[in-house]
């Protein structure tokens, strides 16, 4: 048999292909990013051996899988089996403790289609604790600098020129804020913990040891943050991203309107533009009671008839008239005060150039 595989580090700095066989419900709650499912049973058979252990003991949960997994569908997966390996010789395979399920493709592998394939070693559980105590090592042994600024200043658009920066809301697939959703969706919480670690675990290799990260509230859309992380951000020194009210505007029409309901049609076709606009007129609705309800009205009456203009003759313009409204009444009063809270931790503060330059230097 080949050996196995114990070399984690290896695995995720080098993106090798790897064979998950768990059921599809346990890879659905969390997975490594590239994997491939390739289930020994269906959640369904899992679920029949799993009560088959529990009322008879091993040796019948045994017999039943086995039972289960055989003739035509052993085949049709065996098959699949071999033709992952093949076409990733450099792959490996595990399940969730690296125990009889990956023993037995492996055993299958080798005897049935005599390809010797190796597994690893403790499996998904081992990989994700590695994963895990990458996070932790990271926040213990490297500095951290947060970026803060008003709604709209362009934060993301700094992260992205950074090397050593940390992309939160892009691990989660989320911007944010209330209006932060995107139309495909957020991964599942281990999906993002998993994600994070691995551009960590890659950037240390690369020899960064000092990384930015945006300020963040614990949550990320329905993503949280490590606990040790998102502690280490509340003390980290801050740089402050500064840009006018009408570049700010602009952007925010870009990103949130133009931006998202290109999303939405690219994911749901004639459909995309009417979700978009449930979308947009839902992220308002939910900040209703901070809002009030004259100014909810107020807002709410000006993006529909943005969205209508949109709609009928593909214009943006209306749409600057709300985004400007809620910055000004809401979201700018609410982190002037933040920025006066944090005022003793914030090193730095200017325009996107200029703070781009200095955490280039601090980079260094």
């Amino acid at each position: 048999m080949a050996h196995d595989v114990t070399d984690f580090r290896d695995l995720f700095l080098n993106d090798r292909p790897m064979m998950d066989t768990r059921a599809p419900i346990e890879f659905h709650k969390g997975a490594f990013p590239g994997v491939v499912n390739l289930p020994l049973m269906t959640d369904h058979e899992r679920e029949r051996v799993g009560t088959c252990y529990k009322q008879q003991g091993q040796q019948a949960a045994v017999v039943l899988g086995h039972q289960l997994v055989s003739g035509q569908v052993k085949a049709e997966r065996l098959q699949a089996w071999a033709d992952f390996a093949r076409a990733n010789p450099d792959g490996c395979l595990y399940c969730f403790r690296g125990g009889m399920r990956s023993q037995i493709v492996q055993q299958w592998l080798k005897q049935e289609a005599g390809i010797d394939y190796p597994r690893v070693t403790g499996g998904y559980k081992a990989l994700r604790t590695f994963l895990i105590q990458t996070v932790d090592d990271a926040v213990a042994q490297c500095d951290l600098m947060v970026l803060g600024g008003m709604t709209g200043t362009g934060k993301t658009d700094v992260l992205v020129q950074l090397d050593n920066s940390l992309d939160l809301e892009g691990h989660a697939n989320h911007r944010g804020s209330s209006f932060g959703k995107r139309a495909t969706g957020q991964p599942s919480n281990i999906d993002f913990e998993n994600r994070l670690a691995i551009d960590l675990l890659k950037k240390r290799a690369k020899g960064h040891e000092r990384f930015v990260v945006e300020d963040e509230s614990r949550t990320v859309g329905s993503c949280a943050l490590p606990l040790a992380l998102y502690q280490r951000m509340q003390d980290a020194p801050m740089v402050w991203l500064e840009d006018s009210l009408e570049s700010r505007v602009e952007r925010i029409l870009r990103d949130y309107v133009v931006g998202l309901s290109a999303e939405f049609t690219a994911k749901n076709g004639e459909h995309g533009f009417t979700l978009f606009s449930e979308r947009l007129l839902e992220s308002l609705s939910n900040i209703q009671r901070r809002l009030g309800g004259e100014r909810h009205q107020r807002l709410q009456a000006v993006m529909e008839a943005a969205l209508q203009e949109q709609a009928s003759c593909g214009a943006v313009d209306l749409h600057r008239v709300w985004i400007e409204a809620l910055l000004r009444e809401y979201y700018d009063p609410m982190y002037a005060f933040q920025r006066e809270k944090k005022g003793s931790r914030i090193a730095f503060a200017g325009d996107q150039s200029a703070v781009l330059e200095y955490l280039q230097l601090k980079a260094l």
